[in-house]
């Protein structure tokens, strides 16, 4: 089952990696191509060296200042380098047209967001699932019991397997005789 994962995961890393990109959709170029991006740099650098120039070389502020300058430098080299696409304002551009060549600026973000909250909702509904069966269980929601939520929390990695075996067993969802109707 872990195999299974790890190639899926690994499957889906590969597929969804952002390949070199063409200006397939108007007006937006790649950025190391853009000569917007290339002078916002510019201009961004300049901002901080001008506030650089104003401190000593040794004081605190001065080495925040050459920190930031280099994230700067190192942040708009991985937009130039991976491939994104910059407009006509010299910003980067994700495309969530559904087209596979962009499938890794909006598809993988996408997938992890809903894996990730669903792993967040299948362990509260676990958790508070338990708690129903416990003396008190308002006081358990108010005050988390943590060693019973990390138990939730570290088996809820495989919350769409679960999910899916509670379903196909019909457990998931409550029985019509469970559900109260209002009398109208």
């Amino acid at each position: 089952m872990k195999k299974f994962i790890v190639s899926l995961l690994l499957v889906l890393f590969i597929t969804t990696t952002p390949s070199i990109l063409y200006a397939d959709v108007a007006g937006l170029v790649p950025c190391n191509e853009s000569t917007k991006f290339q002078k916002r740099l510019k201009n961004t650098v300049k901002k901080l060296e001008l506030r650089l120039s104003k401190y000593d070389p040794s004081t605190p502020p001065a080495l925040a200042l050459q920190e930031q300058i280099n994230k700067t430098k190192v942040r708009f080299d991985r937009y130039s380098s991976s491939g994104v696409l910059c407009g006509a304002d010299g910003l980067p551009h994700l495309i969530a047209d559904g087209r596979w060549n962009h499938a890794g600026e909006f598809m993988l973000p996408g997938l992890l967001f809903i894996y990730i909250t669903g792993w967040i909702g299948w362990v509260g509904r676990g958790y508070l699932q338990a708690v129903s069966k416990m003396t008190k269980p308002v006081q358990k929601e108010i005050i988390i019991d943590v060693p019973l939520a990390m138990k939730f929390s570290l088996s809820g990695f495989l919350w769409p397997l679960a999910a899916l075996q509670e379903f196909t067993s019909g457990k998931l969802i409550a029985s019509n005789d469970d559900i109260t109707v209002s009398p109208r």
